[in-house]
This record gives structure tokens, sequence and C-alpha cells, in this order.
């Protein structure tokens, strides 16, 4: 009885005081969720085999391998070792990170982090610390929050913010690949403190940012990070806006 009790009334609070599910607009059953199960169980995860720099879906015809690259990876240099993303930056995950991003769902924020930690594992291991991408100031305080930097903090490992965004930059929505890299390119620099740390040299770095669309953003951090000398820099985002190598992205469904 006192256990049915407690849910009754979680139902009766989460009914009365509750926002919504962020997602779908459903009622929650519990005050304080931001998300429910339902929409949490629709999100897709990307699956092997990927691109071992970009992280994208390849071919199911290619067997699961440590230097596999799609034929953009292949013909681009990149300053990133290895990416990946929980999944295709679409429906639920979509609404989740919108949500969070736009609306100020940060609760959202610990179990994004976690389901990284859960399928991001060879990203994340042997790592020193996680870098959050970061908003230039103007914009975190009207926002209130680095989303990036919430969702750093829910993974596990150390959080280190050396990078700063020391000039804004225009919303990369809606930008082409060229347009975007012009748009961040030496907006990024070490923080003061980690240029006289040397924290960064010989360091293993995982960027985290919510969304990779062309991945400008995530490849200027890393050139900074590189020239301050980092051993290896690594990425893990969100979402990923995928690039479509066989007319069909590789994606399944996963109860999380």
């Amino acid at each position: 009885m006192p256990a049915l009790l407690r849910h009754a009334i979680d139902a009766c609070v989460g009914a009365l005081l509750a926002p919504g599910c962020a997602a779908c607009g459903c009622v929650v059953e519990r005050a304080g969720v931001s998300v429910c199960e339902r929409c949490w169980s629709a999100v897709r995860v990307l699956t092997p085999p990927f691109c071992t720099r970009c992280g994208d879906p390849l071919p199911s015809l290619h067997e699961p391998s440590s230097n596999a690259c799609c034929v953009g990876c292949a013909t681009r240099r990149s300053a990133i070792a290895r990416a990946r993303a929980l999944g295709p930056y679409e429906g639920a995950l979509r609404a989740i990170v919108h949500s969070l991003k736009y609306r100020g769902r940060r609760s959202t924020a610990g179990r994004l982090g976690a389901l990284l930690r859960l399928h991001c594992t060879d990203v994340l291991t042997g790592a020193d610390a996680l870098v959050p991408v970061p908003l230039h100031y103007r914009r975190r305080w009207t926002r209130g929050f680095n989303q990036a930097d919430e969702i750093a903090r829910a993974i596990g490992p150390p959080v280190w913010r050396v990078l700063r965004r020391h000039r804004p930059t225009q919303t990369q929505t809606g930008l082409t690949r060229s347009a975007r890299v012009r748009n961040v390119h030496g907006k990024f620099v070490l923080t003061r403190r980690a240029h006289a740390t040397h924290s960064v040299r010989g360091a293993t770095l995982v960027l985290v940012d919510d969304v990779s669309t062309t991945g400008a953003t995530l490849e200027a951090c890393a050139r900074v990070l590189l020239d301050g000398g980092a051993a290896e820099v690594r990425a893990i985002t969100v979402a990923r806006v995928l690039v479509d190598h066989t007319h069909r992205s590789r994606v399944r469904r996963d109860h999380l």
C-alpha cells in the first residue's frame, strides 16, 4: 500500500506541476522529469560498423574495423582522431536536445551523459579529460548555461574547461560546410590558465558537444588543442547529422 500510495501521489503531482514531456508533450508521471520513458525508448542509437574518424555508419557490408573510414574522411585530413555520436539528429533525440538547448530542460543532460558513457566507451577509454565546446560569454549569459558543459559533467571523466570562444559567431544553422568552417575559424583559443599550467600538453582529450552537423566546430577546437600540445583529440556528441554513404544509414532502436 505505501508504494501504491507514493506512485499515486507522484502521478497527481506530476499532472499538476510537470510541464509535460519535452519531446512529445504528454504528461509525465513524476515531477522533475523532463522526458517520458516512451520518448527515451524511441531514441535511435547508431550501431557499427562506423567510420573511425567521424563516426558515421558505414554500409553493412563493412565489417567492424579499427581503421575503416567513410569516403569523406578517407580524402580529408582531420585533427580529430576518433569521433562518435549517440544517435542521428532526428526524432525523439532531436526533440530532447532542443529541450535542453533552447528550453532549459537541464535535467535531460544527466541521462544524455549516461548514454554517451554507455555507447561511446571506445572513444572515452584512455582519455585524460573531457573538454566541453565553449559558448561565447554573451550567449552563455543569455542562455544561463552551456549545454555541452552540462552533458560533459554527467559522463564521468574529469572535465577540463581549457577552451574559450573569444569571438562571437553567428549561428551555424543554415550555413554550408565551407561557410561553417569560415564562421568558426580563429574563434577558439586556450584559456589563460591552460596556457600558464601547460595542462593540455601530452594529454588525450575528448571534445564534447550536443550536435555535430559538418564537424567544423569540433575541428576548430581540436586544432587549438593540438597546437597547445595535446597528444590526441577525440570527440563525442549527443547527435549527428548523418551523411548518407549508402542511401540508408544503419541504426537500431534500443530500449534506453
